[in-house]
């Protein structure tokens, strides 16, 4: 089991907006933009705000369900005006991985979506959807609709000993109802079945967000994610600065536990913190302070988090600061 962390180090500060510090947003999806078919409340407005100030944004995601077309037509949909070459998936990276190292027109067994059939025509790949069709490798992604039959195909061609690509493994997807099974725990029954390991492609592989700084021409880019084990991690492994939004599947518990490489660089409770400057936490003779707030150790290893006075204070107190001095 990995160990980690169990405070994290001081978060940035900035003296002006995000929006008006980086020039791009990276956004993940699922968790950040929406949830389900609907909008995070706000953030529709928020990102369109952002764009008033000359923020570009990219959209990168880890659910392979959806090819970068549907996923533009439903951000319009919801006041989210994007382009296809806006969005990147753990499709397309999967299918990369694939093509370089594969024939051209090479079979590819599909356990998921038509997501993941276009994303491999679109790099001369083959998508079969049976064992018995002679495929040379597996891609696994996310689909709502997976079914029994779909995990048997990938169990047999995987027993077969062929190349095993998953675009995630997430374990969850948020959603209206909560917290929902996601390609990780599907990833998981064919891990118990066959005793194999996938190559995983997606987030936290830095290749996504590095993709989306090229193709957006970023020169100061900022990684938006409600995950630390892949947004956050990811953006890190890219050497992105971070924010990290509390509308998807983390907590402040988790935020606390993360280990130092799923440290993000900022906080915000939803994506409209790019529209704000940040307190800065700073860190002296073991007390660490921000917006009012100290936390030092105290008995027994642990915790106290104090109020300081208010008198005099040059920045208004923020509901994160708390957690950004812990």
């Amino acid at each position: 089991m990995r160990r980690v962390a169990t405070v994290t180090t001081p978060l940035q500060g900035t003296s002006k907006s995000l929006a008006e510090t980086f020039d791009v947003a990276l956004l993940d999806l699922d968790g950040v933009v929406y949830i389900g078919r609907g909008a995070v409340a706000g953030v529709p407005e928020s990102l369109a705000a952002v764009r008033a100030l000359g923020m570009r944004l990219a959209f990168v995601t880890n659910n392979a369900a959806r090819p970068p077309a549907v996923v533009a037509e439903h951000l319009t949909a919801l006041g989210i005006p994007a382009d296809p070459i806006e969005v990147i998936n753990s499709a397309q990276a999967a299918a990369h991985y694939l093509a370089d190292r594969l024939a051209r027109h090479a079979r590819v067994l599909v356990v998921g979506t038509t997501g993941l059939d276009e994303a491999l025509v679109e790099r001369g790949l083959v998508p079969v959807h049976s064992a018995d069709e002679d495929p040379q490798a597996v891609v696994q992604g996310y689909s709502p609709d997976l079914d029994w039959r779909q995990l048997a195909e990938g169990a047999v061609a995987i027993g077969r000993g062929l190349p095993w690509v998953a675009t995630n493994v997430d374990p969850t997807v948020p959603s209206p109802r909560g917290p929902l099974p996601g390609n990780g725990s599907m990833v998981a029954a064919l891990r118990l079945a066959t005793g194999a390991e996938p190559v995983v492609t997606g987030k936290p592989d830095p290749a996504m967000h590095l993709e989306s700084v090229q193709r957006s021409g970023a020169q100061r880019p900022i990684v938006v994610g409600d995950r630390l084990d892949t947004d956050i991690e990811g953006a890190n492994a890219a050497r992105c600065p971070s924010l990290l939004v509390f509308t998807g599947v983390t907590n402040s518990a988790d935020l606390l536990r993360a280990a130092p490489g799923r440290r993000p660089t900022y906080l915000a409770s939803d994506a409209g913190g790019l529209l704000v400057a940040h307190h800065a936490a700073t860190l002296s003779d073991g007390v660490a302070r921000c917006g009012g707030w100290t936390a030092a150790r105290g008995a027994e290893n642990s915790l106290v988090l104090t109020r300081e006075r208010q008198d005099g204070m040059r920045q208004p107190a923020d509901d994160l600061d708390p957690l950004r001095a812990l």
